[in-house]
């Protein structure tokens, strides 16, 4: 892998570093929404949200579509639930390892 690969990759995983991002793809994998939707899920205003959509559209995780007046998001690249899913595991892991020594803690007392 050469420096420009990893950097591209970094960007794209750049991109889901914000928990409202995150929130966002989250809720993208049930059905294509438009902002409106999408903000009634984050405590943000509509604006802030178009700039976190506008950034997942960047790199190329979210597309949009219109229909009307409306703007829906669809999430193109469902792939990156992975990358969550595996953030999930590793905070299982670190919570399964943080109880493993507070037990081993307690039997030594």
């Amino acid at each position: 892998m050469t420096i420009e690969q990893a950097k591209i990759k970094s960007d794209i995983l750049k991109a889901l570093a914000h928990p409202v991002r995150i929130i966002l793809v989250d809720a993208l994998k049930q059905q294509d929404m438009c902002v409106c939707d999408l903000n009634a899920l984050v405590s943000v205003d509509q604006s802030s949200v178009s700039r976190h959509l506008a950034q997942l559209k960047r790199a190329g995780i979210v597309s949009e579509r219109r229909e009307g007046m409306r703007v829906i998001h669809h999430l193109e690249t469902p792939c990156m639930l992975n990358a969550i899913g595996c953030a999930e595991n590793v905070l299982m892991d670190r919570h399964s390892k943080q109880e493993f020594i507070m037990k081993e803690k307690g039997d030594r007392k």
